[in-house]
C-alpha cells in the first residue's frame, strides 16, 4: 500500500482564489497479509487534533446555521448535515467543514455552493473520478475521510479557501443500516459545532411500520442540555428535536463558547408480532427482521484465550481482569468453560472444560487475578490448545450436541513466539476449527494487527471487535461478550417461494444471539400474487422451528406515500448497503485473484448505481458546468488493512450491517431453496369438540352417534379432559369467565365460562404445551419457549410437535399417536362481556391405553348407548328421547352445537342428544371430580 497524497482539487472560483480537497487514506492494491504486516500505517486523528476537532473551521468567520436531520425508516437511516457559514473576516482564508459519521454508514453526497456556484456531487468507480478530476487539473490542499480516533465515528474533512465576505452551504449525505444490539437500536449524530450557532437543530425522524414499542433520548450531552431534546411518538412514528436557543449553547450566562460537544443519542426498538419476524415489501424490494424473544439461551461451551504478555502490563491486564470477573459471573451450570492464557508460553487453568458452578467460577476468578504479564505472544500455540480443548470435549460427549462453542481471543500484540507468519496462523487455526465452532477476537490498542485478527474471526464464524485502551476498556469487553454471551438458536435458513424474489443477500447464519437481529433482503420478482412469504427455520435448545410469515406487496409503499418524513426509498438502498457490505467481506476472504476481481466489478456497479462512497469508489464533486471537479475518495478502513469492508457481523460495530453470525464460505453463489411445506395432519370429520361455554361434543363413531353436555364450574378451575398415565399424556384446560359489566349484574346472573388454557402434559419427555389466547408456551423443566399467534410455526421437540397457523389454531402431536388441535376465537375487545376463547377439537383415533381417562379421555373405550321413546317435547325442534348408557336412563334432548373448524364465525351445526345437569350419568362420577390443582396434573383416581 502507499499513501494517498492527493485527491481533490476545484480551479478558480475567482481569478486569484481556488479551493481543493485532499483524502487521507490508502491506495488499496492486492498485497498480502504478511506482506502488510509491520508496514501497515494508521490514519487517526491524535487525541489532541480529536480534543480541537470542530464541525466548522476557520477564523473570523460566523456560522449562520448548522443543522441535522435522519430519517429512519424501518431501521434504515438517511442523514443530512446542513451548515450556512459567512467568511466575515478582512483576509481570504481556508474554511473547513468536518462531520464524523458512524463506521458503518456510506457517505451517498455531498454538495457545496459557494457565492452561488454549485458544486453537486456522484459516485463513481475511482480510476474514472481520478480521471476526470485530472482533466480539470486541479491542484489541491484539503480532506475527505480520515480514521478518527474513537470507537465507532469516522470524520469527513472538507475545506475550502475562499475570499473574504464569500457564502459557503455546505450538504453531506449518508446512510446505515441501524444494528440492533443488546434489545436496542441506537442512533448517534456527533455534535461539535466549537462555536454559537444562531439556527442550531436537530431533527430526528422514525417510521416503524410494525410499531415502535419504546424510544428515548439518552443524556449523553450532558446535564447542561437535560430535558432539552423534545420527543413526540404515536404508535409507529416518532420525532426528536434538540434545538437550544443562542442562550442555552453557552457554556455559562457570559460565555462566548458553546457547551454543544459530544454525541446525541436516540435510543429505540420495535414492536414485534411474533417470532416468526417482520417482512417489508417496498419498491420493488424485501426486507426481512429476525429477533426472536421469549426463547430459552443454548447452552455454551467457551475458552477464554487471554495474551499475558509483557505488552499487557499496567492497565490493559487491570481492565482484562475487571471485565473477565464479570464475565464468569455471568456463566451457569449449562454452561462449560475453561482458561487458556499465554505469552512465550501456553499454560491452562484446566486441561478440560468444566461446569460453571459456584466453585468453578470462583477457583478461575483467582486464577485470573493472579496473572503477572510478562515476556511475549505465543497467539498460534494458545489457539491450537484452544481447539484441542473442544474436540476433546466434544468427542468425549461431555457437551450437548445443540450447544453452542465458542473461543474469545483476547490480544494486544502481534505474535513474536513461536509461529509468527499471520497466513500460517490463520491456515492453522481453520485446518483444525470445527464447522460448530466459532472464535470470536478482540483486539486491545492499535498495537495489534486487528485486520489478522479480523480475518481469523470471520474464517471461523465469528467477529473481532477493537477495544480502545480508554477508561472505560473493561465495560467494552463486558458489553461485547454479552452480545455473544445468550445465543438462542443455530443454523438459521431464511426462504421464500420459487421464483418470487431474486438477488437474495445472506439467508443463511450460524448463529442467533439475543437482542441482535438477523437481516435479509432481496428483489421481489413480478407475480400474480398479492402477497410475499417468508420461511425460516432454525434449531433452538431441543427445538427444531418452522416459522412462516407474509407481507402484502403494496400495503407498505401505500402507508409511506402518507408519511411525510419517511424515507420512501429505503427497501432498495438497504438492500444494496447489505449486499456491499457482504461483498466487501467475501472479497476479502477470495481464495483466488479472479474470485477477487469477479466480486470487485459487482462492488464497483452497486456502489455506484446506489451512489455508495466505499473503498472501491469515489465522490466526484463538479460545479454545475462540470468545469470544476473536486474529489473525495472513502480510504480503506485503516483497522482493516488489506480487508477493507468487512468485520462480518455489525451487530458488534464491524461493516458488515447485519448480524453476529456466519454464513456458508462467502465465495459459494448463495441460493434461495424452496421452503418447506406445511401439511398438517388432517383430522376426520366427525370428532369430539369442545366449544363456548364450555359446551362438549362427544362423537361416539361404533354407535354413530355424537352426545352433548355442558359444564358448568367456575373461573379459575383446571379441568382435566385427557388423563393417560399408560401413554404419560394429559390435556387439561383451565376456565375464564366473562366480563362482570358490575357489581348487580354480578349477584344476579351466574358468569358464563370458556376456555381459556388449553394444556398437553407430555410426562416422559417433561414437555408441556401450553396455548392461552395470548402465547403458546413450550416448557421443559427450566427451560421455556414462547411463540405467539402472530406467525405460523412447525416446532419439534423430542416426541413432540407443535403446528402454529396463524390467528387460526394449534394442533399439537405427542409420539405420532394423540393429537389435540385448539382453536383460537377472538372477539371484539370493547365488548361489555365476551372474551377472547379456545376451542378443543379431539379425533377418536387418537391411540390411548387402556388407563385413558378424563373427561373426554373416557369415551375412548366407548360405552354402549341405546336411545328410544323418542317423542314431541316442549320446542317442537327439540326431540325427547330416554338413553340408557352405563346402566343410566337419563331423559336426553335433540338439539345441535357447532363445529367451527371451517366457519369460525359461523360454524356449522353438529346435531346431538343433549344431556342435563353438567352430563351426569353419561361422564363417570360428577364432573367436580374432573377439577385438578395444576395444569399438567394427572387425575389422581378416576371417578
Amino acid at each position: 500500500m502507499r499513501r494517498l497524497a492527493l485527491l481533490l482539487g476545484l480551479l478558480a472560483l475567482h481569478q486569484t482564489h481556488c479551493f481543493e480537497f485532499v483524502v487521507e487514506g490508502e491506495w488499496e492494491t492486492e498485497t498480502s497479509l504478511d506482506e502488510q504486516h509491520g508496514r501497515f500505517k494508521r490514519a487517526i486523528l491524535t487525541s489532541e487534533e480529536q480534543e480541537d476537532f470542530e464541525a466548522i473551521r476557520g477564523d473570523d468567520i460566523t456560522v449562520k446555521s448548522y443543522k441535522v436531520e435522519s430519517r429512519i425508516t424501518s431501521r434504515f437511516c438517511h442523514t443530512t448535515v446542513k451548515s450556512s457559514v459567512v467568511n466575515s473576516g478582512p483576509n481570504a482564508q481556508s474554511i473547513g467543514f468536518n462531520v464524523q459519521i458512524p463506521k458503518q454508514a456510506f457517505i451517498t453526497n455531498f454538495t457545496m455552493n459557494v457565492n452561488g456556484i454549485t458544486f453537486v456531487g456522484s459516485v463513481k468507480e475511482k480510476t474514472v473520478a481520478r480521471n476526470l478530476y485530472a482533466q480539470a487539473r486541479a491542484r489541491g490542499k484539503a480532506a475527505g475521510l480520515v480514521r478518527a480516533n474513537s470507537q465507532d465515528m469516522e470524520t469527513f474533512k472538507t475545506e475550502v479557501h475562499v475570499p473574504p465576505g464569500s457564502k459557503i452551504e455546505f450538504e453531506l449525505h449518508y446512510q446505515e443500516m441501524m444494528q440492533r444490539k443488546l434489545g436496542f437500536y441506537e442512533h448517534s449524530l456527533y455534535l461539535q459545532p466549537g462555536r454559537l450557532v444562531p439556527q442550531f437543530q436537530v431533527d430526528v425522524y422514525i417510521y416503524e411500520p410494525s410499531g415502535i414499542a419504546s424510544v428515548e433520548t439518552l443524556n449523553t450531552l450532558g446535564e447542561h442540555f437535560s430535558g432539552m431534546a423534545k420527543l413526540t411518538s404515536s404508535k409507529d412514528k416518532a420525532h426528536v428535536v434538540f434545538k437550544p436557543s443562542l442562550q442555552q449553547q453557552r457554556k455559562c450566562e457570559n460565555c462566548t463558547t458553546s457547551a454543544i460537544d459530544g454525541i446525541f443519542t436516540v435510543k429505540y426498538d420495535v414492536l414485534r408480532d411474533s417470532n416468526a419476524g417482520e417482512l417489508h415489501v417496498s419498491d420493488g424490494h424485501f426486507v426481512h427482521f429476525f429477533a426472536p424473544a421469549n426463547l430459552s439461551p443454548l447452552p455454551k461451551n467457551i475458552v477464554f484465550v487471554i495474551d499475558v504478555s509483557g505488552s499487557m502490563w499496567g492497565v490493559k491486564m487491570k481492565q482484562t481482569v475487571e471485565a473477565m470477573q464479570t464475565i464468569l459471573d455471568d456463566l451457569t451450570m449449562d454452561d462449560y468453560f475453561s482458561i487458556v492464557d499465554f505469552n512465550h508460553n501456553v499454560r491452562c487453568w484446566s486441561e478440560e472444560l468444566v461446569p460453571g458452578s459456584t466453585i468453578q467460577v470462583a477457583e478461575a476468578k483467582k486464577y485470573i487475578q493472579n496473572i503477572k504479564p510478562n515476556g511475549g505472544t505465543n497467539i498460534n500455540e494458545a489457539l491450537m490448545r484452544a481447539v484441542q480443548m473442544l474436540v476433546k470435549a466434544s468427542n468425549q460427549g461431555m457437551i450437548d450436541p445443540r450447544s453452542v462453542s465458542m473461543i474469545m481471543l483476547v490480544s494486544d500484540g502481534d505474535p513474536t513466539v513461536g509461529e509468527i507468519k499471520l497466513s500460517a496462523i490463520q491456515k492453522n487455526v481453520k485446518k483444525v476449527m470445527r464447522e460448530e465452532f466459532s472464535l470470536f477476537s478482540l483486539g486491545i490498542g492499535f498495537d495489534v494487527d486487528y485486520d489478522f485478527l479480523e480475518r481469523i474471526a470471520m474464517e471461523n464464524r465469528g467477529v473481532a471487535q477493537r477495544i480502545y485502551t480508554s477508561h472505560d476498556a473493561s465495560d467494552q469487553i463486558r458489553r461485547f461478550y454479552s452480545q455473544v454471551s445468550s445465543p438462542l438458536l443455530r443454523k438459521i435458513t431464511v426462504q421464500f417461494p420459487e421464483d418470487s424474489v431474486s438477488d437474495v443477500t445472506q439467508n443463511h447464519f450460524d448463529k442467533y444471539f439475543s437482542g441482535s437481529e438477523l437481516v435479509v433482503a432481496g428483489k421481489v420478482l413480478p407475480s400474480e400474487s398479492t402477497t410475499l412469504n417468508s420461511f425460516t427455520t432454525a434449531s433452538a435448545d431441543r427445538l427444531d422451528l418452522s416459522l412462516q410469515t407474509e407481507a402484502d406487496y403494496l400495503e407498505l409503499d401505500a402507508a409511506l406515500a402518507q408519511q411525510q418524513h419517511a424515507f420512501t426509498g429505503f427497501a432498495r438502498q438497504m438492500w444494496a448497503y447489505i449486499t456491499v457490505n457482504q461483498l466487501l467481506v467475501e472479497r476479502s476472504l477470495a481464495p483466488t485473484a479472479g474470485h477477487k476481481r469477479k466480486i470487485t466489478q459487482r462492488i464497483l456497479t452497486l456502489a455506484v448505481e446506489h451512489q455508495f462512497v466505499t473503498p472501491l469508489t469515489a465522490l466526484l464533486v463538479e460545479s454545475e458546468e462540470g468545469k470544476e471537479r473536486l474529489l473525495a475518495d472513502s480510504p480503506n478502513d485503516p483497522k482493516q488493512g488489506c480487508c477493507a469492508g468487512g468485520s462480518g457481523m455489525a451487530a458488534l460495530g464491524g461493516r458488515t450491517p447485519v448480524q453476529m453470525v456466519h454464513s456458508i464460505p462467502p465465495w459459494v453463489q448463495r441460493t434461495t431453496p424452496a421452503p418447506p411445506s406445511h401439511a398438517e395432519r388432517p383430522l376426520p370429520d366427525h370428532i369430539t369438540i369442545v366449544e363456548n361455554d364450555p359446551h362438549f361434543i362427544v362423537h361416539l363413531p361404533k354407535n354413530n352417534m355424537d352426545i352433548c353436555f355442558n359444564i358448568d364450574s367456575e373461573p379459575g378451575h383446571i379441568l382435566n379432559l385427557v388423563s393417560d398415565p399408560g401413554a404419560g399424556v394429559v390435556v387439561n384446560g383451565q376456565l375464564v369467565g366473562s366480563k362482570r359489566v358490575g357489581v348487580e349484574e354480578k349477584e344476579k346472573e351466574k358468569v358464563n365460562t370458556y376456555f381459556g388454557t388449553i394444556s398437553v402434559f407430555y410426562q416422559p419427555d417433561g414437555i408441556r404445551v401450553s396455548v392461552s389466547t395470548d402465547r403458546i408456551d413450550l416448557t421443559h423443566g427450566r427451560n421455556n419457549h414462547s411463540f405467539t399467534w402472530g406467525a405460523t410455526a412447525d416446532i419439534t421437540q423430542d416426541r413432540v410437535k407443535v403446528s402454529i397457523v396463524k390467528d387460526s389454531k394449534v394442533m399439537v402431536t405427542v409420539d405420532d399417536k394423540i393429537t389435540v388441535m385448539v382453536l383460537l376465537h377472538r372477539v371484539w375487545k370493547k365488548h361489555p362481556t365476551h372474551v377472547d376463547f379456545l376451542g378443543l377439537y379431539i379425533p377418536n383415533n387418537n391411540q390411548y391405553s387402556s388407563q385413558a381417562h378424563g373427561l373426554i379421555g373416557q369415551f375412548g373405550q366407548e360405552p354402549e348407548v341405546r336411545v328410544f321413546n323418542l317423542h314431541q317435547g316442549a320446542d317442537p325442534l327439540k326431540k325427547k328421547a330416554t338413553m340408557q348408557v352405563k346402566g343410566n336412563k337419563l331423559v336426553v334432548t335433540r338439539g345441535w352445537q357447532k363445529d367451527y373448524r371451517r366457519d369460525k364465525k359461523r360454524g356449522s351445526d353438529v346435531f346431538c342428544w343433549f344431556i342435563h345437569n353438567s352430563g351426569k350419568g353419561f361422564i363417570d362420577g360428577h364432573y367436580t371430580n374432573y377439577i385438578v390443582p395444576r395444569l399438567d396434573s394427572f387425575l389422581a383416581l378416576p371417578p
